[in-house]
């Protein structure tokens, strides 16, 4: 039974399913084909229902839970950080309002959170590929940039300034770490493949785990400007026990986020959100 599993060229990905490359964790009766596209792209696929496992932003999954459950891992989740905001100059929070940011997807959770902190209309967004963000802040083209991915860690690089940090601004708000993305499943796989499959993809995880030196240098080839402590790091930060399983503390911080984001009007309201 092929299984298209798709997911973003990053190195938490990357990580995440080197079991499975690998051929380190028995794939049982499927056949993944991984499928890599950034999340955008993943976001607006998984609203047509095109791939049986597919990465998504938490901000997309109101949109698409008639069609997918979110499965109990492969979260990323940023536990007191997160997305970040940076400007070519120092800038207080309060000067993002009215002002032109680069965003890497309308439907990236990074962006619900940005909507979240300065309001609905608050800034002029422009969508801009996410790893092309830090260069077109450094020539002006923007006043800030919104930056996901490896970008958190060599903005400095371009010569940016961190405006704010909205894991932290997130967190000092409720206490919660900011729940970025996880894995969907399609409901018409029936509960059975769901739950089998799910399983695997938790296994392929713990592989990267448990023999992180070699994922990691796997993980490295997607890692744009970072060497292998880098990427060492960025794995860390999101592929961790919250990438196991959500806990229950992680299911809240779904459910605050999705609900904050409906009460505001950013999103459907996702009614009871299935985790398999």
């Amino acid at each position: 039974m092929r299984i298209r599993l798709a997911h973003s060229p990053d190195p938490d990905d990357a990580f995440m399913f080197y079991g499975l490359a690998c051929g380190g964790v028995d794939a049982g009766p499927y056949e993944f084909e991984h499928v890599l596209e950034d999340i955008q792209t993943l976001n607006e696929r998984a609203a047509r229902g095109e791939y049986e496992v597919t990465a998504i932003s938490i901000h997309a999954y109101p949109h698409v839970c008639d069609k997918y459950a979110l499965t109990s891992c492969g979260s990323s989740m940023g536990d007191n950080y997160g997305p970040l905001v940076v400007a070519r100059e120092p800038l207080e929070l309060i000067e993002l309002v009215g002002g032109k940011i680069a965003v890497p997807g309308l439907m990236t959770t990074a962006y619900l959170t940005l909507q979240l902190m300065l309001g609905e209309n608050a800034c002029d967004a422009t969508v801009v590929m996410f790893d092309k963000i830090p260069e077109e802040v450094a020539q002006g083209k923007f006043d800030a940039g919104l930056i996901i991915h490896e970008g958190q860690l060599t903005y400095e690089k371009h010569g940016l300034h961190l405006v704010v940090d909205l894991g932290v601004w997130w967190h000092k708000r409720t206490g919660l770490p900011l729940p970025l993305g996880g894995n969907a499943i399609r409901r018409d796989l029936g509960d059975e493949h769901c739950r089998a499959i799910t399983r695997i993809i938790r296994e392929s995880i713990q592989y990267g785990l448990d023999h992180r030196e070699e994922a990691v240098r796997h993980a490295l080839q997607y890692g744009r400007g970072l060497d292998e402590q880098l990427a060492d790091r960025f794995v860390g930060m999101y592929v961790n026990e919250w990438t196991l399983d959500y806990g229950d503390r992680g299911r809240e911080a779904v459910r605050r986020l999705l609900s904050e984001g409906a009460a505001a009007g950013l999103v459907p309201e996702p009614g009871t959100i299935d985790f398999i």
